[in-house]
C-alpha cells in the first residue's frame, strides 16, 4: 500500500500545479512565461481587455484568458469598462470594431470569410491598442486561440500582423462511438459520451473537449459509429444530443449524427427503407423535423451503407445517389448536409475491392444532390499503413468529395504505438492526381480550389476516449492536433505541425524539441517499415487488426492477408496492372501509363500494384527478397533509436510523461520485432531464401509466431 502512495496522491491533487502532469491539458497547458521581455508585454496586455459586444462565443474567450491568465501570470486578467482608458486588448468581431478600421483594412478582413480572422496593432488618437477580430463571434474565438498559442510558444510580436482562414468548409471528427460507450477501433478508454446520464448530468470534460477542439479549428463532430444505432434518432436521445449541441455551440462545432438506414423500418414500423417510397421519405423528413426543432444548428447525417452489412438502398435495386438524395431533400430545407460515406464492399463480391468505390461512384457524377459530400477515405482499401491515394480524387467533377483521414490508430500499433501521422497525410495531400488540372493535388482536389465544389470536408475517425490523456498513447494528441491543423490548411507542412505540437506541450527547451521532433518524423516511416514495406498491406489479424498475421488464408473473396500479399514460389504482391485486376487504370493516365512499368513505379507502393519475383533487382541492387528483410530490419532498429533518444530526454521531461512514453516504446519495440520476425519467417516459406546476413535474424520458428496472433485475453478490449 505504501507503494501506491505516490499515485493515489497525484489522483486528487489534480487541479492547478499541484497536478501531476498527466496530459489531460493536451496543447492548453499554460505554463508560466519565463521570458521577461514576453512576460512583461502580456501583462500589460492582460492588464485592461475590452470586449466589444456581448455573446456566448465572447464568453467562452473569456474563460479561456482566464485559464491563460492564471496560467502565463500566476493572477487573473483585469477587463475594461472602457474601451479607451485602462485598455491595452481589444476583442470583437469586424463589424463591432468598425469604426475604428479604414476601409482598406475592412475589406482585407472581410475578404477572409466567415471564419477568417486578423490580428494585430491599431492605432487610435496616439494610441496603440492590440486587437483580436474575426468575422464572426466564432472566428474571434479562432483568432484568440492563436493568439494565445503564439503567447505559449514564445513566437508572440506584438507589432506583427496575422490573417488566417480555414481553407476546408467542414472540418470534423468522426467518433466510432456506440451508445452503451463501446468505442469500435477505440484506444483509450471508453466513449466520453455519458449517454446514461445525459441530459440531467454534464461532464465538465465535454467543455475542455470543446475547448481543444475550437483551438484547432474543428467546427463539426459526428457522435456516434457509423455502424449505426437507430435509436440515437429517438425523441429522448436527441434530447440528450441537444445538450451537447447547446454546449459546443460557442465553440463554432456543429453536431452531427449517423443515421441507419433501415430506420424507418426499425423505429417507424414500416415493412420498407426504400428510398423512392414516400413513407419512408415522410418518415425521414419527420424525423429530421423533430431534430431541428431541438437542435436549429443540426449539421446532419453521416451514412455508411451497403457496406460490411450496413443496410442501404441497394437492397431495393436502387444506387448511393438516390439513397443519399432522399436524405438530402428532408435537411435540405433546415440547411443540413448528408456526408455520405465511399467506403462500399461485400466480401460476396469477387472483386478487387481497390477497385470497388470507383465502380460504384464514378457512374453517379453529377446525380448527387448539392448538400451532399461523399466522404472519401485517403485510400481505396482501408487506413493501411501505407496507401497510394484514393483513385476517386479527381475522378469525379460534379461531386462533392471529402478526405476521411483515421486519427486512431487501427492498422498503427493501435494505443501503444509512437506513429506520427502527419507525415502520412501531408504525403497523401501532395500527391499528384493529374484531374480535373495536371497540376491537381489531392489537396487542392477536396479543398475546392481545382474543382470549384461547394462543400469541403475533411474527416477524421477520433482516438478520443475516456483515458486521463484522452488518446491512450500521449503522443497520439500530436496525430489529433495534426488532424486539426491540416484540416484548417492542407497546405501545411507536418514537420512545421510537429514543432508547433511539441512547444505547446513539452515547452522551450531546444533539446528537447530537436529530440522529440527525430522520433516524430521517424515514427510512421519505422512503423511501415517494420509492418508493411514496399506497398505490402493488409497483413495483420483479421479480427483484430493489431498484430502480424501474414499467413491468414482464405478464398479469393475472403480478402484475408494471402488474398492482398499473394506470395507464392514466383514472388509477391498484387497485380494491379492490364494483367491483373487493372485497378491501376482507375488513376489518371499520367499515373497509369508510368506506373504499369515496375521499374518506374515508387518502390514504397512496388507491391501494392505488382506481383514481382523474388529475385527482382530493386533500385539498390539487391534482389527483392534482400530489399523486404533490410526494410523489416531497418524499421525494428529505427524503433529501438526512438526509445534510445527518448531516454536522453529523462531529465528534461516530467516523470510521469517521461515514463507513460518510455514503457509503451518498449512495447514498441517489442511489437516491431513481432511483426519482423514473424511476417519474414513466413515469407521464407515461400521464398525458399536465405536471410540476408546484414539483418538481424529472426528469433523462434513459424508456428510460434502463429501462435501469438492474438496475444491477449478476451475482454481487455471490448472493442476488438
Amino acid at each position: 500500500m505504501k507503494n501506491l502512495f505516490p499515485f493515489i496522491l497525484c489522483f486528487f491533487l489534480f487541479t492547478g500545479h499541484l497536478q501531476a502532469n498527466d496530459g489531460y491539458k493536451l496543447w492548453l497547458d499554460y505554463q508560466p512565461i519565463e521570458r521577461s521581455e514576453l512576460h512583461q508585454t502580456v501583462s500589460e496586455l492582460f492588464s485592461g481587455i475590452f470586449f466589444f459586444g456581448k455573446n456566448p462565443s465572447h464568453e467562452a474567450i473569456k474563460k479561456e484568458l482566464e485559464l491563460a491568465s492564471q496560467g502565463f501570470l500566476k493572477q487573473a486578467p483585469k477587463y475594461s469598462a472602457d474601451r479607451f482608458q485602462t485598455t491595452q486588448l481589444w476583442i470583437g468581431t469586424r463589424q463591432e470594431l468598425s469604426q475604428f478600421l479604414g476601409l482598406e483594412h475592412q475589406a482585407k478582413i472581410k475578404a477572409l470569410g466567415e471564419e477568417g480572422y486578423w490580428r494585430g496593432s491599431i492605432i487610435h488618437e496616439g494610441k496603440s491598442y492590440y486587437a483580436l477580430i474575426g468575422n464572426s463571434p466564432v472566428s474571434t474565438l479562432y483568432a484568440s486561440f492563436d493568439f494565445l498559442k503564439s503567447i505559449q510558444s514564445n513566437t508572440f510580436d506584438k507589432d506583427t500582423e496575422k490573417t488566417d482562414y480555414p481553407k476546408i468548409k467542414l472540418r470534423m471528427l468522426n467518433h466510432w462511438d456506440n451508445l452503451d460507450r463501446t468505442v469500435e477501433r477505440g484506444y483509450a478508454g471508453f466513449s466520453i459520451w455519458d449517454w446514461h446520464r445525459l441530459p440531467g448530468y454534464v461532464d465538465p470534460r465535454y467543455i475542455d473537449y470543446a475547448r481543444a477542439n475550437a483551438s484547432l479549428g474543428i467546427n463539426a463532430v459526428s457522435l456516434t459509429n457509423v455502424n449505426a444505432n437507430a435509436w440515437i434518432l429517438r425523441e429522448d436521445f436527441v434530447e440528450k444530443v441537444k445538450v451537447l449541441a447547446d454546449l459546443f455551440r460557442p465553440y463554432g462545432i456543429k453536431v452531427f449524427l449517423t443515421a441507419r438506414f433501415s430506420a424507418p423500418i426499425e423505429m417507424g414500423n414500416l415493412e420498407t427503407a426504400d428510398p423512392l417510397d414516400e413513407q419512408v421519405r415522410s418518415f425521414w423528413k419527420e424525423r429530421v423535423d423533430m431534430i431541428y426543432e431541438a437542435i436549429p444548428d443540426f449539421g446532419g447525417f453521416l451514412v455508411k451503407a451497403n457496406s460490411e452489412g450496413q443496410p442501404g438502398p441497394h437492397e431495393y435495386n436502387r444506387d448511393h445517389a438516390e439513397g443519399a438524395n432522399m436524405l438530402a431533400d428532408a435537411l435540405a430545407p433546415h440547411g443540413g448536409i448528408v456526408i455520405w460515406r465511399a467506403f462500399v464492399y461485400s466480401h460476396e463480391i469477387d472483386e478487387d475491392r481497390h477497385k470497388q468505390a470507383n465502380l460504384e461512384f464514378e457512374p453517379l457524377d453529377g446525380k448527387f444532390r448539392d448538400n451532399v459530400i461523399v466522404q472519401v477515405k485517403n485510400g481505396a482499401i482501408d487506413f493501411q499503413p501505407r496507401e497510394p491515394f484514393h483513385p476517386l480524387f479527381g475522378a469525379v467533377k460534379e461531386t462533392n468529395l471529402g478526405m476521411e483521414f483515421q486519427i486512431t490508430q487501427e492498422y498503427l500499433g493501435q494505443a501503444t504505438q509512437l506513429v506520427y501521422l502527419g507525415t502520412m497525410w501531408e504525403e497523401i495531400l501532395m500527391d499528384k492526381t493529374y484531374r480535373p488540372k495536371p497540376s491537381s493535388t489531392v489537396a487542392r482536389v477536396i479543398d475546392g480550389s481545382d474543382t470549384e465544389q461547394n462543400l469541403t470536408l475533411m474527416a477524421g475517425v477520433s482516438n478520443i476516449g475516456t483515458d486521463r490523456n484522452w488518446t491512450g498513447h500521449l503522443f497520439g494528441q500530436a496525430n489529433w492536433y495534426a488532424f486539426g491543423q491540416l484540416a484548417w490548411d492542407p497546405d501545411r507542412s507536418a514537420a512545421e505541425i510537429s514543432e508547433e505540437w511539441i512547444k505547446l506541450t513539452f515547452g522551450q527547451k531546444p533539446e528537447i524539441q530537436a529530440k522529440i521532433k527525430e522520433i516524430m518524423l521517424a515514427s510512421h516511416e519505422a512503423a511501415v517499415n517494420y509492418m508493411t514495406p514496399l506497398g505490402l498491406h493488409h497483413l495483420m489479424g483479421r479480427s483484430h487488426h493489431y498484430g502480424p498475421g501474414p499467413w491468414v488464408e482464405g478464398g479469393r473473396a475472403d480478402w484475408t492477408s494471402l488474398y492482398y500479399h499473394r506470395a507464392d514460389s514466383l514472388g509477391i504482391g498484387f497485380d494491379r496492372t492490364e494483367t491483373g485486376s487493372g485497378a491501376l487504370n482507375q488513376y489518371a493516365n499520367e499515373i497509369s501509363k508510368t506506373w504499369s512499368d515496375p521499374k518506374k513505379t515508387p518502390e514504397k507502393f512496388l507491391l501494392w500494384f505488382h506481383h514481382l519475383p523474388w529475385d527482382y533487382q530493386m533500385q539498390s541492387g539487391n534482389t527483392l527478397w534482400e530489399e523486404i528483410g533490410l526494410h523489416y530490419d531497418k524499421g525494428v532498429k529505427t524503433a529501438r533509436e526512438m526509445r534510445s533518444n527518448w531516454r536522453e530526454l529523462e531529465k528534461l521531461v516530467d516523470s510521469e510523461r517521461f515514463s507513460h512514453v518510455d514503457q509503451l516504446l518498449g512495447v514498441q519495440i517489442e511489437e516491431a520485432e513481432w511483426w519482423r520476425n514473424s511476417s519474414l519467417l513466413y515469407f521464407q516459406t515461400f521464398a525458399k531464401r536465405p536471410f540476408p546476413d546484414s539483418i538481424e535474424q529472426p528469433e523462434g520458428d513459424l508456428e510460434f509466431y502463429k501462435q501469438q496472433r492474438f496475444p491477449f485475453a478476451p475482454g481487455i478490449r471490448p472493442n476488438w
